[in-house]
């Protein structure tokens, strides 16, 4: 487990500040780090975009990458990480966008998770199948995940 205090900790002494861009979590991985007295100095905003029209108004996801690919994709993980960025005086920003369930598809099946992480020095994403673990189960693991990526990014900073 990624102690969200630790993480704070660690930016803090490399001098780095931290923002959220959010779906299927709604703000959980904010609420992580804004639980910790003093997160002010290295958390420097959350946006929780839930809807489609959100991450094109807020994030400035493009409206035909949410068309081809999908509020779940790496490709608006990745939007919605950059544009985040882009938009906030941090060094770090990480997105979630996800079914959290219950249901799902075939091919968007509960529990597939999509991550973007945007720094000044490039922009990663991945997908994480963490499986119909319901829906507090998929937020909860997903809130998780975003913490020890944001951990990584800031180690290697």
């Amino acid at each position: 487990m990624t102690d969200p205090a630790a993480l704070l900790d660690l930016c803090r002494a490399k001098g780095l500040t931290l923002a959220t861009a959010e779906s299927c979590t709604g703000g959980m991985v904010g609420a992580a780090l804004t639980d910790i007295a003093g997160s002010s100095d290295v958390y420097e905003r959350g946006v929780i975009t839930y809807s489609n029209a959100a991450k094109i108004a807020l994030l400035g996801v493009k409206p035909a990458t949410l068309e081809a690919h999908g509020a779940v994709s790496e490709e608006v993980a990745r939007e919605m990480a950059e544009g985040l960025l882009a938009a906030a005086p941090v060094d770090i920003a990480v997105s979630v966008t996800g079914i959290a369930g219950p249901g799902g598809s075939e091919h968007k099946p509960e529990g597939r998770v999509c991550f973007g992480l945007a720094t000044r020095s490039g922009t990663a994403t991945e997908t994480v199948e963490f499986g119909a673990l319901g829906r507090a189960g998929v937020r909860a693991a997903a809130t998780e995940h975003a913490l020890a990526r944001l951990k990584d990014a800031a180690e290697t900073a």
